[in-house]
């Protein structure tokens, strides 16, 4: 993963990144910010938004670029404010590791947005991967990474991809409404969730 990946500016964006960011609106979160170049977009055109990490470094590292609400705190266990955009962008709903923690992830999400609120993420569907023969057992979006950098390494984790009809199974099941507002050619899409509860 090259690291200006995650210093890019606007022009550096792809296109479902600079749609998504076109949606906020009210009082945004940033959810998994990693480097904050997001927050710092919105943060440039006036919005209210605050930026979250799960870890210290990187909330360190925005707040040094010049975010000015950052903090440290898992998602999961968070429940202090209520935003209006819950924002998870370069597929940050990745974060919820498996499609079973994707449904405690889209119940406990209903609690932290203000009525009229909505969700927005990126993903894609990596069925390409498998050349057609998806692995049996576990839904083939399930990833275990580990990332490497100068000799250090992290431990494993589970990340999530997710296509988009799976999803709008899913988000149908969890009570929310969804709308795809754009694919690209790689097979990613970027979706609105809102409740319906």
């Amino acid at each position: 993963m090259p690291l200006d990946v995650y210093f890019r500016t606007e022009a550096e964006m792809p296109d479902l990144e600079v749609l998504a960011l076109s949606h906020c609106r009210g009082r945004i979160l940033d959810i998994g910010a990693g480097a904050g170049s997001h927050a710092l977009f919105l943060q440039q055109k006036g919005a209210d938004v605050t930026a979250m990490d799960i870890s210290p470094l990187a909330v360190q590292l925005m707040q040094e670029r010049g975010v000015k609400q950052a903090f440290v705190q898992d998602i999961f266990s968070y429940t202090e404010e209520k935003y209006d955009t819950l924002l998870l962008l370069m597929n940050g709903i990745g974060l919820c590791g498996n499609i079973q923690q994707l449904r405690v992830f889209l119940q406990h999400a209903k609690q932290l947005l203000n009525h009229g609120g909505q969700l927005l993420f990126d993903s894609s569907d990596i069925a390409y991967l498998y050349e057609g023969a998806p692995p049996a057992g576990n839904y083939y979006g399930e990833v275990w990474y580990q990332y490497a950098y100068k000799g250090q390494k992290t431990d494993w984790f589970q990340w999530l991809y997710v296509d988009a009809d799976t999803l709008i199974q899913i988000a149908a099941e969890e009570g929310w409404a969804i709308e795809i507002l754009d694919e690209d050619d790689t097979d990613g899409y970027l979706a609105r969730l809102m409740p319906l509860d």
